[in-house]
């Protein structure tokens, strides 16, 4: 019996990973991220869908937070603390424009469909967060990486992640239900943890990297992933998010180590990364999705106007083209990952309805669609605009 069943594990497993390599292929043919199709493909074998897969819970589970964990990793490890610090004072204008405009939205539709603080602040996060995976890779795609306007691109996602770093422990407070005082001491453990981690990683990030490095990549890997679900796990523990944790060492590990970490966990990240989407889809009831498709249209509509007001405004006050403020603000449109985090510490608490994940995962998806589609089409709509006003009557 156990044999069976271990058998039927590994046939469901093996098609999950199969299946996924098939769906990141399509993407790669069709230039989009894979994020929607491994969504897509979690529906069909979800609840609700096609097939359900009854064999590869707990292990798809325990995977996903291990996504979670590494996605969060290498995004720390992409910054050192001094950068991050030259990234707030540059970009601290632009970060609140971007704050009040695109969070905004997400708490009114949470609060007009009666989810309450926790699902206002969780949809706070969801329309807010661009993907700083998917505006990397359409940056790069499209030969955009030394254009005028990318700094001021680049600064938003990086004042975008600090805020993660804060808002990531109020929401699990928010939650947990825990009251005011300990929702405060969590929020106060947090803002502490993320103070001495900068601190630490500007005056003795070297010593960090010793500890974790080594010229044997076998005991570098086992080193790097040992040391993240370590904090990882601490910080679950005290009531900080286990991503949390997982972004502050990558901040605290820096020059040729943090390199070459992402070098070696980038597969790692990938693999982990996709069954959290496809755990992400599994728990979402496509059943679900109709009621809330009108609601997620809306939130796409406005959230992508916000977005291009937000990079057009940022681009504006550093002195680039009106070209280059459309780039700037389609580039910025883009949802996905991290969205999906968000909404996934919400579903996993239980402090939320079951519309929410279909709100999230239908919102995600047209967000991860169209922002790489408004970037390519931005700048020849706009040269086809101005050629068309340049005709003569």
């Amino acid at each position: 019996m156990v044999a069976h069943e271990t058998a039927l594990s590994l046939i469901q497993l093996g098609a999950v990973f199969f299946g996924l390599g098939l769906l990141g292929r399509i993407a790669a043919r069709i230039g989009m991220s894979p994020i929607p199709l491994y969504l897509v493909g979690g529906l069909m074998f979800g609840t609700g869908g096609l097939v359900e897969l009854d064999h590869v819970d707990s292990f798809i589970h325990l995977a996903s937070e291990i996504g979670v964990v590494l996605l969060l990793l290498l995004l720390g490890l992409e910054y050192t603390a001094a950068e991050l610090v030259t990234g707030l004072r540059r970009s601290w204008a632009a970060g609140i424009v971007d704050i009040v405009l695109n969070a905004t939205p997400g708490v009114l539709v949470a609060l007009f469909l009666g989810w309450g603080l926790a699902g206002a602040i969780a949809m706070a996060g969801v329309t807010y967060i661009s993907s700083s995976g998917i505006v990397a890779k359409v940056l790069n795609d499209l030969g955009r990486l030394g254009n005028r306007e990318t700094p001021t691109i680049l600064s938003i996602l990086v004042f975008e992640d600090l805020v993660m770093a804060g808002y990531l422990p109020v929401l699990t407070a928010v939650l947990a239900s825990a009251g005011f005082l300990a929702g405060l001491t969590t929020v106060g453990i947090a803002l502490a943890a993320v103070t001495v981690v900068l601190v630490v990683a500007l005056r003795f990030g070297r010593y960090v990297s010793m500890i974790v490095d080594s010229d044997d990549r076998e005991i570098f890997l086992l080193k790097l992933l040992g040391s993240a679900l370590l904090v990882a796990g601490l910080a679950s523990a005290l009531q900080v998010s286990a991503a949390v944790g997982a972004f502050l060492l990558g901040i605290a590990i820096s020059d040729s180590t943090a390199h070459n970490a992402t070098k070696i966990l980038e597969p790692l990240r990938d693999l982990f990364a996709a069954l959290f989407f496809v755990l992400f889809g599994l728990s979402t009831d496509p059943a679900t999705i109709p009621p809330v498709l009108g609601w997620a249209c809306l939130l796409a509509v406005v959230t992508t106007a916000t977005k291009v007001a937000t990079g057009w405004w940022a681009a504006k006050r550093a002195g680039t083209s009106r070209y280059g403020r459309a780039r700037a603000g389609t580039a910025l449109v883009a949802h996905g990952e991290f969205s999906i985090v968000i909404a996934g510490l919400a579903v996993t608490a239980g402090a939320v309805p079951t519309e929410f994940a279909a709100l999230a995962t239908t919102y995600v998806l047209l967000m991860a669609v169209l922002g790489p589609i408004a970037a390519r089409v931005v700048e020849p709509v706009l040269v086809w605009r101005d050629r068309r006003a340049a005709r003569p009557v």
